[in-house]
């Protein structure tokens, strides 16, 4: 089964909701070339089998996701010792596919009782609580979705994606604590929503400075200026791993480097 009719699945079965949600993880990334503003590369978008879902815990939704997403073929699989357990969203005819729904951890990460805080019910479903999320929930972009080949839905959706300045931002927030694949994996990330975005660096500069900054604590931001110069001073094992999991372009390490760096330095201005 194609990854782009799984997606289009789940988006119609959330439609009720997707005013609420907010895509966050690859899928926002490949959804990034909906945007008016893209400009869209020849070579395919990262492929990613497993749906980032954002819940803001502040946000009360109503209603069965479970269900809905049940009738459109995704079966919920249970995992963890945590109460209420990981819930995780399979689609019945490919089960590598799957929808997971994520949500800001705050505070110490223990609820009152001292068991952990790991998990938040959602309508049916539940949320994992993770580490630096809370930047993928600032002015997320509005993408209106249209039935088309790459995305065959059954009516136009408009879905709410993490803005492409968070989604880097957020890939330099987590990058210490990555496995070492997905540092590689993210380091590729950063450089296609550069290239992507190329054109409108100066605008989404305003977007960091007017929105994403200021929510980011003092300790956060220097996370990310140290990152986006020490990740890219030198070209590096993980980026010589990076540039080798694109199968349809060459793309090399110096160049992915370079435009990293060139790029960030553009992006995170501070003025």
């Amino acid at each position: 089964m194609k990854d782009e009719v799984a997606m289009a699945n789940a988006i119609d079965a959330l439609a009720p909701w997707l005013n609420q949600l907010v895509l966050i993880g690859g899928w926002a990334h490949r959804l990034h070339r909906h945007h008016p503003h893209a400009s869209v590369p020849t070579y395919r978008a990262l492929a990613t089998r497993d749906v980032d879902v954002g819940v803001d815990p502040k946000r009360e939704l109503h209603g069965r996701i479970d269900v809905a997403l049940a009738d459109a073929r995704f079966d919920r699989d249970l995992s963890g010792e945590h109460r209420p357990p990981i819930s995780r969203f399979h689609h019945r005819e490919d089960r590598a596919f799957y929808l997971e729904f994520l949500s800001p951890l705050r505070g110490s990460g223990r609820r009152r009782d001292g068991s952990e805080d790991a998990t938040i019910k959602i309508a049916g479903a539940t949320a994992q609580k993770l580490r630096h999320l809370d930047v993928l929930f600032v002015d997320p972009w509005q993408l209106d979705l249209e039935p088309s080949a790459d995305l065959p839905l059954s009516k136009s959706a408009r879905a709410q994606v993490a803005n492409p300045v968070s989604f880097v931002v957020q890939k330099l927030l987590i990058h210490e604590s990555r496995l070492d694949d997905k540092r590689a994996q993210d380091l590729l990330y950063i450089h296609d929503t550069i290239e992507l975005f190329g054109a409108q660096l100066a605008s989404l500069n305003r977007l960091w400075l007017e929105e994403v900054k200021p929510t980011l604590t003092r300790k956060e931001l220097a996370t990310v200026n140290r990152q986006s110069v020490d990740l890219f001073k030198s070209v590096t094992d993980t980026i010589r791993e990076a540039v080798l999991i694109p199968a349809d372009r060459s793309l090399g390490a110096e160049e992915l480097r370079v435009r990293c760096s060139v790029g960030l330095r553009e992006l995170l201005a501070p003025e």
